[in-house]
């Protein structure tokens, strides 16, 4: 592969962002190039159609960790309740920027209000233990923005944010 088949690859998903094209931007995360599969999942999560959370939940298993954390960003931009478990999960994973971007949408799932769920705060506060220091200042971020939206009503994320 070419410089030149990264740009057409970008500007393909370009294209198909501008027209809303869900259908193929969730074909482009099958695509062999990772730049692809990332840019499609970036794009998914800026269209925020509900269409695309089954693929999203589905791409989180992609082998590259690029992808995995654009997909976990997008998950969170989309906020559906379907994303939650599995962003739960992909905070198990090995790669620390994957589990910031989960940290991340969880706690803008929650924040949002798009679920009811205090789970997700539940596992937002056992983040806040994760052997990576950016994770826990992830993990505190998204704590903070919900608390302060008065959403928690939860005194045991207090405690561990002061």
């Amino acid at each position: 592969m070419g410089i030149f088949d990264l740009f057409k690859g970008k500007h393909d998903i370009e294209k198909m962002k501008k027209r809303k094209d869900v259908d193929g931007l969730i074909k482009a995360l099958k695509n062999k190039d990772i730049y692809v599969r990332s840019n499609a999942a970036e794009a998914l999560g800026k269209i925020d159609d509900k269409q695309a959370v089954e693929p999203l939940i589905q791409a989180l298993k992609d082998a590259d960790d690029l992808v995995r954390s654009n997909v976990a960003w997008a998950l969170g931009k989309i906020g559906d309740k379907r994303a939650l478990e599995p962003l739960i999960q992909t905070l198990k994973d090995t790669d620390r920027d994957v589990r910031i971007s989960a940290t991340i949408a969880l706690g803008k799932i929650e924040a949002l209000g798009k679920i009811d769920d205090k789970q997700a705060v539940e596992i937002l506060i056992q983040t806040l233990k994760d052997a990576n220091r950016d994770v826990r200042i992830s993990a505190a971020e998204a704590l903070r923005k919900i608390e302060a939206l008065g959403k928690i009503g939860d005194k045991r994320a207090v405690e561990p944010l002061t």
